[in-house]
């Protein structure tokens, strides 16, 4: 235990966890989007985001990129980044579409218990896992450096590079345009009311199977452009590559108040820092530790969240 490195690289590791944050964010949201309508976990979403990386991948190899060229230049990299953001989301929110078609509409129709629509979600996980694991040869998939990483700003240990400013800046306009949807467009307020008292939605004549629809299409995008800024970040993905980031992302949602967007933010960038700080300190081994143990007592203490009283109100 170095509380040294803590001292002394404290506003980097702050950068990083913002970082890091603002990925988690995009990811939780769609766990906060669909429990605020269906009071679901959907724990098959972490899959969606891990479908957005192989797609990131795919349309990367059709360009024919291996890792060794140079550096693209900041206009060539923002066209493909673009691209392959686009298709991302595209893809993911069509599968988180057709998941809630596959895994939980019947179940819902048919009036069957959230132990059911949970259990289909756990199978749902399993089975994309699978399905990628067969199609990858469960290889670990390295991504090509597409933009010159080397810092452009430094101020002590704090550096600033492309990727971190990709990610911080593309983040903020993706929050600014869902808070945009959410409270000034007539889908967001067709969620809100959905997520408020369904039976009264329906009175109103909301279409409630649409809504349900357009919100894990909401989600499944937000996870596709997730995965977009994470493979520019990381630069490599797997099968099982959305276990410990869907586990942090639904963690940071439990953290701010699952069901509330405004607590998904917070939670991820608190959830970001938090265990920059504490790998620092304790090892990066202990990083997912410190995740899960996060998890466990805010369940035991506060199950509702930091943000646990709006969630009454309005659940998105």
């Amino acid at each position: 235990m170095d509380f040294s490195i803590l001292y002394t690289n404290f506003w980097s590791l702050a950068l990083d966890g913002i970082v890091v944050g603002a990925i988690y964010a995009l990811i939780s949201l769609g766990y906060t989007l669909v429990y605020g309508v269906l009071r679901l976990i959907n724990f098959a979403h972490s899959e969606i985001f891990m479908i957005g990386t192989m797609v990131v991948y795919f349309i990367i190899g059709l360009f024919g990129f291996t890792g060794y060229e140079d550096p693209l230049s900041i206009m060539k990299f923002t066209g493909i980044f673009l691209l392959v953001a686009f298709g991302a989301a595209i893809i993911s929110g069509g599968s988180a579409v057709l998941l809630e078609i596959v895994a939980y509409r019947r179940l819902r129709n048919m009036g069957a218990s959230r132990l059911s629509s949970l259990i289909s979600a756990i199978g749902a996980s399993f089975f994309l896992v699978e399905v990628f694991r067969k199609l990858t040869d469960s290889r670990n998939l390295d991504f090509p450096r597409l933009i010159n990483k080397d810092p452009f700003f430094t101020w002590g240990t704090l550096y600033l590079s492309a990727d971190k400013m990709l990610v911080i800046g593309g983040a903020t306009l993706i929050f600014i345009a869902l808070n945009r949807i959410i409270h000034h467009t007539k889908l967001g307020l067709g969620i809100r009311a959905v997520s408020q008292d369904e039976r009264t939605a329906i009175l109103m004549g909301v279409n409630v199977n649409r809504i349900i629809s357009y919100t894990f299409l909401l989600g499944g995008v937000l996870a596709g452009v997730g995965s977009a800024f994470y493979m520019v970040f990381y630069e490599t993905t797997k099968a099982n590559v959305g276990f410990l980031v869907g586990i942090s992302a639904f963690t940071a949602a439990v953290l701010g108040g699952i069901g509330n967007v405004k607590g998904a933010l917070y939670g991820s960038f608190a959830l970001g820092l938090v265990q920059q700080y504490t790998s620092a300190v304790l090892g990066y081994n202990w990083r997912d530790v410190v995740t899960f143990a996060i998890l466990v007592l805010v369940l035991l203490i506060k199950p509702t969240g930091l943000f646990g009283e709006a969630l009454q109100k309005a659940r998105v």
